[in-house]
């Protein structure tokens, strides 16, 4: 085989076999084949698309360029939830020790913050002493006894994506679905789970804009895993306004901690929550209904929502996430004594602009947001930029609230002055004003399941 060829037959529209992707990927990585023949495929690949089978064929083969975890052994079931990013989205910290109260076993990898989108590994360091570098004996004796590990990506694990998604990011293909979907499931399929959930978002604070590309994207990973024997249910969900009422990293903790406490769910007369972020609830419970769906815990979504609701109510969920920060060598006594304490001394308030009675918050941009909390210390633009624990975002309200001109709107703490003085105006430009209420937000907009496979797709 010749690079050159494989090239040439993904120019013209070609299937591409498993034997050309395995020559091509497997080249790449050893240094036989240069960054500008793979470029030139990464092309040809964004123009042309990649059919399910070819996009299954790439993701095994990336997959298989590096080590997979070995969970034998691990008593099932194995269900692992991924999104794709955004703004103050920590319903992985929370999903996790609530799928592990259900019986199913959680096996998370993830990475760190790139860009607007936060990153889980950023936030779990944040609770002192945390470790998210395991060992692959460690991981899994911490999955056998805690019902759920969570560990950073290592270079061991799928070489191939560190090294093309580095490839795509200089070269302008990094939007490709079928690209975007072999990065993605490779990663997941080597941290061993059998069925994953899929959260794809789309709107200003997600990677996919349009919710119609979001949707490509779900039916991507659908069709790719149900090809590698992967069981996948996706929900496309909102993400144009931040999730919750915290962004950044010991701030999300601590509201994932609130969630797990209860805050958000109904009260039991059936009454709207009184306090508590019931968006996020929202979405991590939709979430977790499809997991303990997966899992085999629940006959259909609602039965599984039904149970995520009794689980956290219970409590059991909350003292698997205490009892994993420990088991990961963290200190709980000390993050619960930190939890509501521990900010950045450099911090500042936004409050409504003079002229804004009979105003109602009609929007909170989450890209905007995102890109503030950049600047703040909460994320980073380039790898191995630091990130600040203690710095980040308080909403004390979010669309749809009636405001008047001094209202508090956030509370923004900065790793330093300068951050927090380039951030404010940022921050101010995200909310929108108006004379009416916006519409209600439809936060999920649809499941997308099934094992059937669609034909060649961009």
């Amino acid at each position: 085989m010749r690079a050159v060829d494989i090239i040439a037959h993904k120019r013209d529209g070609k299937e591409l076999s498993r034997e050309e992707l395995e020559f091509l990927i497997t080249g790449y990585v050893a240094g036989t084949i240069p960054d500008y023949q793979v470029s030139a495929w990464a092309m040809a690949v964004f123009f042309r698309g990649m059919s399910p089978r070819e996009t299954a064929a790439l993701t095994d083969v990336m997959l298989k360029s590096g080590a997979v975890m070995d969970l034998s052994g691990v008593p099932g079931p194995l269900v692992d939830k991924h999104s794709t990013g955004g703004v103050g989205d920590k319903t992985s910290l929370i999903l996790a020790p609530l799928a592990a109260a259900l019986g199913i076993r959680d096996p998370m990898m993830f990475g760190r913050a790139l860009g607007h989108t936060g990153g889980t590994l950023d936030k779990l360091e944040s609770i002192p002493g945390y470790r998210t570098s395991l060992g692959a004996a460690e991981f899994k004796a911490i999955l056998a006894r805690d019902g759920f590990a969570m560990t950073g990506q290592t270079k061991e694990v799928v070489p191939a994506d560190r090294l093309l998604y580095a490839l795509r990011d200089v070269t302008s293909t990094v939007e490709s679905i079928p690209l975007i979907t072999a990065s993605i499931l490779s990663k997941k399929a080597a941290e061993g789970a059998s069925a994953l959930v899929f959260d794809v978002k789309y709107g200003s604070g997600a990677f996919m804009k349009e919710a119609a590309e979001g949707e490509k994207l779900a039916r991507s990973l659908v069709h790719t895993g149900a090809a590698m024997g992967k069981t996948i249910i996706a929900l496309l969900t909102d993400m144009d306004e931040p999730l919750g009422n915290m962004v950044g990293n010991f701030l999300e903790v601590e509201e994932s901690l609130d969630c797990l406490e209860g805050a958000g769910l109904p009260d039991k007369d059936g009454s709207p929550p009184s306090t508590g972020p019931a968006d996020l609830m929202e979405v991590t419970l939709e979430l977790g209904a499809r997991m303990a769906v997966l899992g085999g815990k629940a006959a259909s979504p609602e039965e599984g929502r039904k149970l995520c609701e009794e689980c956290i109510a219970g409590g059991k969920p909350r003292e698997l996430f205490l009892r994993n920060v420990e088991s990961q060598g963290g200190d709980p006594r000390k993050l619960l004594e930190l939890r509501g304490k521990w900010r950045s001394p450099v911090s500042a308030e936004i409050r409504v602009p003079p002229g804004a009675e009979g105003a109602f918050i009609r929007r909170v941009d989450a890209w905007k947001t995102g890109r503030a909390a950049v600047v703040l210390g909460v994320g980073r633009d380039r790898a191995g930029d630091p990130v600040s624990p203690t710095a980040g975002i308080q909403f004390h309200r979010k669309s749809g609230a009636a405001v008047k001109a001094g209202d508090r709107i956030m509370t923004v703490w900065a790793a330093g002055e300068e951050g927090l003085a380039a951030a404010l105006p940022q921050l101010e430009d995200a909310v929108e004003y108006g004379r009416e209420p916006p519409p209600a937000r439809r936060l999920i907009l649809k499941e997308i399941s099934g094992t059937t496979m669609e034909g060649p797709g961009q």
